[in-house]
């Protein structure tokens, strides 16, 4: 198959967004296809005189993958980096390119990528895709509409709200809230702008921080815990894993920092809280109209309560990441996951 792999862009997960389309690119070239890593945002200004030839090139345009930094990516240098200075989040020949493959696999993360809008755009253009359709998206990217969902579904996440950056009280008496908080954007990812406040001058510095991000930010009660991640197929949850940053909560700096993090799977629970874990992790799935695959948060506190904190509908994909670990437990190979996620999209939109 012609391949478009699709990273980047121009959300504060870009990095990461580089590191998992680079895995999985690689691992379709070995599995055969004709794979091909594009930034969704600078594109290719170059390219060859026939460009369906993009698609045999040396390299197959893994050379704008880089390692991770631990520090948030600097959005600004790579707005001016572009050459032609467009701020069309659609680079040039990027359209071209992706009605010319069989399939574009979306590795991105975070903002235009993963809130609906690219999946919409594609959709109008008919242009194949991998990954939830378009509302799924949309829906799960907000984590104050996700909450009121799950509330809804029956879903346990932990009490909270949503507050808008011109929110003329924001004490968290009027919000129904006392401390300690967990204070995050509304919209975010990778754990980026988020803080867990234990004092009142913690609080109002985080919303601050947070509101640098977004206009509206999510504010709940923090739950001690231990954290867990479980992926979705197709409506069939995979082992669970545990989360065991080595310092502090599972932020940026431990997702992508090596050594930072310990990751046990299968997770060392009971086969009930397992069980249980699994059944949430499909009942959000399904509550918030995702399909083909994504993978959801937990934290477990001492009492055994799990609560669902939000659905990933484009979890990182390096075969070192969450998903692709719970899925070889699961007795699914890196590159076999990649195309059963391929495999997956077709039958859920395109036969």
């Amino acid at each position: 198959m012609k391949i478009i792999v699709l990273a980047g862009g121009l959300s504060t997960e870009r990095d990461v967004s580089l590191s998992s389309a680079a895995g999985i690119c690689r691992t379709l070239l070995e599995k055969g296809h004709d794979a091909y890593l594009l930034d969704v945002f600078l594109g290719l200004e170059n390219p060859p005189e026939n460009l369906e030839d993009v698609f045999t090139l040396p390299g197959h345009g893994l050379e704008i993958a880089k390692n991770i930094s631990t520090e948030e990516p600097d959005l600004a240098a790579v707005k001016a980096s572009r050459p032609d200075q467009s701020d069309c989040f659609l680079g040039p020949n990027v359209i071209e390119l992706c009605r010319m493959a069989d399939i574009t696999f979306l590795g991105l993360h975070g903002g235009e990528g993963e809130n609906g809008k690219l999946q919409a755009t594609f959709d109008l253009l008919g242009i194949r895709y991998t990954g939830p359709d378009s509302l799924g998206c949309a829906v799960a990217m907000d984590k104050g509409f996700t909450k009121q969902v799950f509330l809804q579904s029956g879903v346990s996440t932990p009490d909270g709200v949503c507050l808008h950056k011109n929110a003329a009280d924001r004490s968290l008496t009027a919000l129904g809230l006392s401390l300690p908080v967990v204070v995050k954007p509304c919209s975010g990812g990778s754990s980026i702008g988020v803080y867990i406040v234990n004092t009142e001058e913690e609080y109002l510095d985080a919303l601050e921080r947070s509101f640098q991000y977004e206009d509206e930010v999510v504010i709940e009660t923090y739950i001690k815990g231990r954290e867990f991640a479980c992926g979705i197929i197709d409506g069939e949850a995979l082992p669970p894993i545990e989360i065991i940053p080595k310092k502090g909560f599972f932020d940026y700096a431990n997702k992508y920092q090596d050594g930072a993090t310990e990751e046990v799977c299968p997770a060392d629970i009971s086969d009930e809280i397992s069980e249980r874990m699994k059944e949430l992790t499909v009942k959000a799935y399904h509550a918030l109209k995702l399909n083909v695959y994504s993978r959801a948060d937990f934290l477990l506190d001492k009492d055994g309560n799990l609560y669902c904190l939000e659905m990933n509908t484009l979890p990182g994909m390096t075969a070192a990441s969450l998903l692709p670990k719970e899925a070889k437990v699961a007795g699914i190979e890196y590159g076999d996951l990649c195309e059963l996620i391929i495999r997956k999209s077709f039958e859920a939109r395109y036969q």
